[in-house]
């Protein structure tokens, strides 16, 4: 940790580590409800007074940056909640166009992140995807589906951090938390068809792969065929849904009136 602050060199001012802290919150480094270190910490890895640096944080807090809790510490606010706010969730969540239009949103937005990431990932980033798509595997073995589609959005996640542009970062952390929450895609369908979790595992193997040997073609070209496939699958289990509520009905009314005509039959 004592890496990701930077000793304040000149005028020591509140100024100084609010921009600071503003940097590492912009860059992806800290992620919501991150929590910083404690004020002693903090002061002494800054190197700057506690009234300084108390004055920093008020300062934060007021731009809602960051958030105390009693008892528990501060914590890198929910920023990324700002950007679909409930209402307006709540509306494209319901409404068949939006999750087709959020679709190809991911479509173009990831291939670019996928793109950069293949050109600019230092040997940290390629370290930390890779990490995430060993886990993605092990998850995969042990049949863990809860952790299998957490690392999904994780993957994805991951990239877009290494692509080193921030607002493409913040603008891809939203929809992720779309993504996450399921308001477009039920990914628990998806990847209850057949053979779905093999092909999806295969899907993000070569879009890390791509990323991992800087090739950003590739890594474009691995992306859109990711999203087509999901969107494809995401008709195919809406359809496949649809038709065993129906054929559940069929066969409720039909051992309905069967019943009730074998009582009928008794009198």
């Amino acid at each position: 940790m004592d890496e990701i602050f930077t000793r304040i060199e000149h005028a020591r001012t509140s100024d100084e580590v609010v921009h600071q802290i503003e940097g590492l919150i912009l860059e992806g480094v800290f992620r919501a409800g991150d929590r910083l270190p404690g004020e002693r910490e903090l002061s002494r890895r800054f190197d700057v007074s506690r009234p300084i640096l108390r004055d920093a944080l008020k300062a934060l807090e007021t731009k809602g940056l960051l958030v105390s809790r009693h008892g528990g510490g501060t914590h890198v606010a929910d920023i990324i909640g700002e950007v679909f706010t409930r209402p307006v969730r709540d509306l494209v969540a319901t409404h068949k166009k939006a999750a087709r239009d959020f679709l190809e949103y991911r479509r173009e937005l990831e291939s670019i992140a996928a793109d950069f990431a293949a050109r600019r990932a230092t040997e940290d980033d390629r370290s930390l995807i890779a990490g995430i798509v060993m886990r993605m595997e092990d998850a995969h073995a042990r049949s863990d589906f809860e952790e299998e589609v957490a690392l999904d959005v994780e993957l994805h996640s991951a990239i877009g951090e290494c692509a080193h542009n921030v607002i493409l970062l913040h603008t891809l952390r939203s929809c992720y938390r779309l993504l996450a929450d399921d308001v477009f895609v039920n990914r628990t369908l998806i990847y209850g068809l057949p053979g779905a979790r093999d092909d999806l595992l295969a899907q993000h193997r070569t879009i890390a792969e791509a990323v991992l040997a800087g090739d950003p073609p590739s890594a474009r070209a691995a992306v859109r065929a990711h999203i087509d496939y999901v969107e494809r699958a995401k008709d195919e289990a809406e359809r496949s849904e649809d038709w065993q509520k129906v054929s559940r009905l069929r066969r409720m009314q039909r051992t309905g009136t069967e019943t009730r005509k074998s009582v009928g039959s008794t009198h």
